[in-house]
């Protein structure tokens, strides 16, 4: 390397540290606003989509899509739909729900998207969810098959009326949002990497620490550090694969006065947890 060279990337590191130090400074003086009501300014805002968009694009390009939706398929998306994305989303005529006006960034137009995106990147989109935004991941929520249902359906959006959407919802039957959950085929064995993913995806970090599970500190409840090798769970069960599985799925049921809700965990994904939460020794 040349004399010019070695200042060149001298030059550089120290623009680099400088800008690390000024983030740091800023950051630790509170002078970043927070608050859902200031936007991000237009620089990290294009950014952000941006790096979003690419990261979508190639990720998706491993998904095969269905080559057309069933007219059956078309009315199971029209119920998950309903029951799961007009919340934030809306529909043709149909305003968001009052919280989801104050997002940051707000909700996208599914109608556009449908029209900018391919069905395997809205299908990821849908199954993974988003980083920084509240797009929540529905691969621990519904099967591949309610997902490409719900994705067909998307496409159909930019094609509805306000009048299509209303007669088209008066004529499916409701679903309860709480119920209207699918899971995919049970696997001959528990995914322990999977299962990971799920207890952060559950929001059981909310509420416990738990080793190797990365969210915010909030511990009202007890950590799960060691809990395979704890004799009972709960104080009460003996701790076995089988009742770390029955306690995941419906604690209230196993204990009444515990604190810790029933989260509509399904069978695959609490032999997944189990799975995970049985290497913490």
């Amino acid at each position: 390397m040349t004399r010019f060279q070695r200042r060149v990337v001298r030059g550089a590191l120290a623009a680099l540290g400088v800008l690390v130090a000024g983030g740091a400074l800023f950051a630790l003086g509170g002078g970043y606003n927070v608050a859902a009501t200031s936007q991000h300014i237009a620089p990290v805002y294009a950014l952000l989509d941006f790096a979003s968009q690419r990261s979508i694009a190639l990720r998706a390009r491993a998904i095969d899509a269905p080559m057309s939706a069933t007219p059956a398929a078309l009315e199971r998306g029209l119920q998950l739909y309903a029951a799961h994305c007009v919340q934030c989303h809306g529909a043709p005529g149909i305003a968001p729900l009052p919280f989801a006006l104050g997002l940051t960034p707000s909700p996208a137009n599914l109608a556009l998207k449908a029209r900018e995106k391919t069905p395997s990147q809205l299908f990821w989109a849908i199954k993974y969810g988003l980083k920084m935004t509240a797009m929540p991941a529905w691969e621990f929520r519904l099967s591949d098959a309610d997902l490409w249902a719900l994705t067909a359906f998307v496409g159909e959006l930019q094609r509805l009326s306000p009048e299509d959407w209303r007669r088209r919802v008066a004529a499916e039957p409701a679903l309860d949002p709480a119920m209207a959950l699918s899971a995919d085929a049970m696997p001959a064995r528990a995914d322990a990497d999977r299962g990971k993913v799920a207890l952060q995806q559950y929001l059981c970090t909310t509420c416990h620490a738990i080793p190797g599970v990365v969210s915010a500190n909030n511990p009202v409840g007890p950590s799960l550090a060691g809990l395979a090798s704890r004799n009972f769970l709960a104080g009460i069960l003996p701790n076995s694969p089988e009742n770390l599985v029955a306690w995941l799925r419906s604690p209230q049921r196993v204990a009444p006065r515990s604190a810790m809700p029933d989260l509509y965990v399904s069978e695959r994904d609490a032999r997944d947890m189990a799975a995970f939460l049985g290497t913490l020794r």
